[in-house]
């Protein structure tokens, strides 16, 4: 696995975790950290979609 693909990865999976924190306690981290209607907080949130487009190519890959 590619350092790009790993990074994005760690995105992929913080993401997860704030949709987690949304669905069980209607809770935001992102938005608790950096503000609501927040550059920062879109940005955290077009780098975790951009790390979901690189890592689409894991689904093709043959780890066996």
């Amino acid at each position: 696995m590619q350092t790009i693909q790993k990074v994005a990865l760690v995105l992929i999976i913080i993401g997860a975790i704030n949709w987690g924190l949304i669905g069980l306690f209607d809770f935001n981290l992102v938005e608790t950290l950096f503000g609501t209607d927040n550059v920062i907080t879109k940005i955290v949130y077009v780098l975790v979609g951009i790390a979901g487009i690189i890592d689409v190519s894991l689904l093709f890959n043959d780890y066996e």
